[in-house]
């Protein structure tokens, strides 16, 4: 299969077309404005949907209706859109209701600026709706790999009945690199027995998220989190790098955890012991997996484009296996493969400190 150059935000689009997205709603916003702009090219030609939506509110809203016909929908915005976005997501989960949400972070807080930041990783992860719920997030780090989990996106979210987030930058979005698109690889569940169908031939149904009776939304809420464990179980992946004998980890996700590659190559030619763990799915969080790296290492040094969200997350699951440093920047600041390397050099010279001095 040959390679083409692409765009992040095109090949988003165009494997979610691959995918079978029949429904497409948004507001352009930058830096994901081409999402929008390569849909609305190509899904009428298809004859498929596509709405340029009033605002962010009425995008999410319309792929609520049609998620509910078991209809595959999408939309897409940057931090202060998907913000916009939060009381329907919390329905979405509610009424168990699939859709695929991406989201290309931009600088915040508030409208912020459009450099490349990961600051919106709570926003996905914890959420900013009302109550107990999950948004399964899946964080690519390559042109190739968002194809891919735009792909895995549109399963997942048909596989639980809930919105799926793909959680990517302006850096992704922006770039170019050859990618292939394969055919879309996975088997749909049977939607007929919930979706909105037309009642011609069976009871009518009801899909909401207003649960009134004494118990029901009790009993409801543990079923989601019964489903969230599943996923758990099922769907959790990451990426690790140069583990087996390292012990200086660095942990990051997306963009950042491309760029701590290099860095980590560069530190094994200096003979240093260091190595990558990167989360792909933000949520379910890969914590069990993270533990047992922590317990071979000496230090984790968790890295992002934010003051620290993914680290409470990350020293969550080293749980006191080791000691655990962040280095970041915000809002548009980056780190390079040399700025990683040059905090790397001089924990790693801490290490061997502590360890000739025998300090554990």
């Amino acid at each position: 299969m040959a390679k083409v150059l692409v765009k992040g935000n095109e090949a988003i689009a165009k494997a979610a077309i691959k995918a079978g997205c029949q429904c497409y709603f948004g507001y352009p916003i930058t830096p994901q404005s081409e999402i929008g702009e390569y849909m609305g090219a190509h899904m009428p030609e298809l004859g498929r949907n596509f709405v340029t939506a009033e605002s962010e509110l009425a995008s999410i809203n319309m792929v609520i209706g049609a998620g509910v016909t078991g209809t595959k929908a999408m939309t897409s915005s940057s931090s202060c859109g998907i913000a916009l976005m939060q009381e329907a997501i919390s329905a979405m989960c509610c009424a168990q209701v699939p859709g695929v949400i991406v989201s290309v972070m931009r600088g915040g807080p508030g409208l912020g600026n459009i450099a490349p930041a990961q600051g919106d990783y709570f926003q996905a992860v914890k959420g900013g709706g009302n109550g107990d719920y999950k948004t399964i997030v899946l964080s690519p780090s390559t042109v190739q790999e968002a194809i891919d989990l735009t792909y895995r996106a549109f399963h997942l979210a048909l596989k639980y009945r809930n919105p799926v987030m793909l959680l990517a930058d302006g850096i992704l979005g922006q770039m170019m690199e050859p990618a292939e698109f394969g055919e879309y690889p996975y088997k749909d569940p049977d939607v007929s027995e919930w979706a909105l169908d037309g009642a011609n031939n069976r009871p009518a149904r009801n899909i909401v998220s207003l649960h009134m009776p004494d118990g029901e939304l009790e009993q409801l809420s543990n079923q989601l989190f019964e489903k969230y464990e599943k996923a758990a179980k099922e769907e959790t992946t990451y990426e690790g790098f140069m583990l087996d004998d390292a012990k200086l980890v660095l942990t990051a996700f997306g963009t950042v955890g491309r760029i701590a590659k290099a860095a980590v190559i560069r530190a094994r030619k200096k003979g240093m012991k260091v190595g990558l763990f990167r989360p792909i799915t933000l949520f379910p969080f890969p914590d069990k997996q993270l533990h047992e790296a922590a317990k071979k290492a000496d230090m984790i040094l968790d890295l992002e484009l934010n003051h620290g969200q993914m680290l409470l997350d990350v020293r969550s699951a080293v749980f006191g296996a080791c000691p655990v440093e962040f280095y970041g920047r915000c809002a548009g600041g980056l780190l390079t493969p040399d700025t990683i390397l040059e905090k790397v050099e001089k924990l790693y010279s801490e290490l061997d400190s502590k360890k000739e001095a025998g300090v554990k």
